[in-house]
């Protein structure tokens, strides 16, 4: 990876690529820092000590600047959020889906998911500073929370702006990037804490190899399953068209063992801290006892739920993203076939059924890889959770999916270059 970020450094191209969506992201990491006018930063932060489950998770998605309600403190989470509504309407509403299918449908979704996630920022930063009480504010006037809940919205569109701009001009899913960055700029605070944590004692010092061998074995796991695919050969019958022939070749279909990546795994946790945080804004009750005793983390339900969630959103995600009827179709047309499967509805079905069970790896993998640390970690007493837990599996997983997608595709651009240049 090293290599390659040096051999793309030396291309003009994709150096000025480079520098382009460092340059956004320093811009990222800067608004983290610009306050939002009317917030009380110091009544904000003692707020959250009783939210700590808002709080761990917003600040993982943002780098830090949800505890100082900075502009960018929202971050991209009400976008990712009206993504997976979006993809949802998508499956239950059939003017939706048709939309997805033209030929300029996914850009007109696209920008529906934009205005979705633009309003639930509205929502979400106005209400988030009304629970977190009038200590975080100077003033408790309406005009106050308009101001916090348009400069908190503006930094979302911002974010997602930047997102769209690093995918065309930079190198990366842009908004992967900004998610990548937002974890990054944790790492350094977390280890700290961790050095801090055990020399209070919080943490034994036994405790320290353990969690860089955990840490390890994620990475060579990770690593290993990301690059992991099943190759389904194809045969193409040689056909001649006027003086050309054509086909005669052998190719395969490239099926990633974990084609989902690390979605099912961030929709998954979504999903599970919603109800904690609802629990936290509204107080005691009934629903709180239950959550409590069921699905509090470490409890057993907590893990199944956890897994269940991950491998339902897999296969959800798989669903929308493959298309075992337009591939099969795709390869009738040109005269190929899977060796021993026959053309149209077979081929399909093969390739529904092997996907099927790729997903359900993925998806099992996703769910080791999330709960085993979190068992590992209580099996030995590591007392303060919190102090680790920017090195949890989805913290990980995003860094190392973000990072190796980002080498493909500098990888990929140098390629292209090379071929244009011969061309």
């Amino acid at each position: 990876m090293l290599k390659t970020i040096v051999n793309a450094w030396k291309i003009k191209d994709i150096r000025t690529k480079i520098l382009y969506t460092l340059l956004l992201i320093l811009l990222y990491r800067v608004g983290c820092y610009i306050p939002i006018p009317g917030v009380n930063v110091e009544g904000v932060a003692s707020s959250l000590e009783q939210y700590v489950a808002i709080g761990g998770f917003m600040n993982m998605f943002t780098g830090g600047a949800f505890s100082n309600y900075a502009l960018f403190a929202m971050g991209i989470s009400p976008y990712i959020t009206g993504s997976i509504i979006m993809q949802l309407l998508a499956i239950a509403i059939p003017a939706l889906e048709r939309l997805s299918k033209q030929e300029d449908g996914k850009q007109k979704i696209e920008k529906i998911t934009r205005y979705v996630g633009v309003g639930l920022a509205a929502v979400q930063s106005v209400s988030i500073i009304l629970a977190l009480g009038s200590s975080a504010v100077y003033n408790t006037s309406w005009l106050t929370y308009v101001t916090i809940g348009v400069t908190a919205t503006a930094g979302v569109a911002l974010l997602m702006w930047m997102g769209e701009k690093i995918t065309e001009k930079g190198i990366g899913n842009g908004i992967s990037f900004i998610i990548f960055a937002s974890i990054a700029a944790n790492v350094i605070p977390a280890i700290a804490n961790i050095a801090n944590t055990v020399s209070t004692g919080s943490i034994s010092w036994v405790a320290v190899p353990i969690i860089i061998f955990v840490v390890i074995l994620l990475l060579v796991g990770i690593v290993y399953v990301d690059k992991a695919e099943r190759r389904i050969p194809v045969n193409y019958a040689k056909r001649v068209k006027g003086r050309k022939q054509y086909g005669g070749a052998s190719t395969h279909i490239p099926l990633k063992a974990n084609a989902n990546g690390v979605m099912p795994l961030i929709f998954a946790m979504t999903i599970l801290n919603v109800p904690t945080m609802i629990i936290e804004l509204a107080g005691e009750g009934w629903f709180a006892t239950f959550w409590k005793k069921t699905f509090a983390t470490g409890k057993p339900g907590y893990y199944i739920l956890y897994a269940l969630l991950i491998i339902g959103f897999a296969y959800f995600y798989s669903t929308i993203s493959f298309n075992p009827v337009e591939i099969s179709k795709n390869i009738k047309e040109n005269g190929g076939t899977i060796l021993g499967i026959r053309p149209g509805w077979d081929t399909a079905n093969y390739l529904k059924k092997i996907v099927s069970r790729l997903t359900l790896f993925g998806a099992i993998f996703l769910a080791l890889v999330a709960i085993l640390p979190s068992l590992v970690f209580s099996f030995f007493d590591i007392g303060d959770l919190q102090a680790i837990s920017m090195f949890g599996p989805t913290s990980i997983l995003i860094l190392i999916s973000v990072a190796m997608e980002t080498n493909t595709q500098l990888e990929t651009q140098m390629m292209a270059r090379h071929y244009k240049a011969l061309l």
